[in-house]
């Protein structure tokens, strides 16, 4: 497994886990989209563990049968951001809009409505 991953995946629950939300715990979201769970490429993961740094021995690929660990690379699985980080984003974009609707303040007091996030 991966040390000090930034992000975890795990298929079964189909949730993605951004590991340091801004310096905060670990912060979850379910994605719920079958066709991208039910994506054939998948069915055979268990998690991953992926660590933005450019050092792939960083990243583990944890299979469901007797397939050894790979890294994201080797697994060939295309691009993380587009697959992963981009959902959460979406998903971390509705709670914060949903939060900000709920906040019972004047908008005055707290700032626009946000309309984008980026984990990068």
């Amino acid at each position: 497994m991966a040390t000090n991953a930034d992000w975890t995946v795990v298929f079964d629950d189909k949730i993605i886990i951004k590991q340091n939300h801004d310096g905060a715990e670990p912060l979850p979201y379910n994605i719920d989209d079958d066709s991208f769970w039910n994506d054939s490429k998948w069915s055979n993961i268990w998690a991953i563990q992926y660590k933005d740094d450019d050092h792939d021995y960083n990243d583990s690929v944890e299979f469901r049968d007797t397939t050894p660990h790979a890294t994201w690379t080797n697994s060939n699985l295309g691009n993380f951001r587009d697959q992963f980080v981009d959902k959460w984003d979406q998903a971390h974009l509705a709670r914060i809009q949903s939060d900000w609707d709920e906040d019972p303040r004047e908008e005055s007091d707290k700032g626009a409505r946000p309309t984008s996030y980026s984990s990068y």
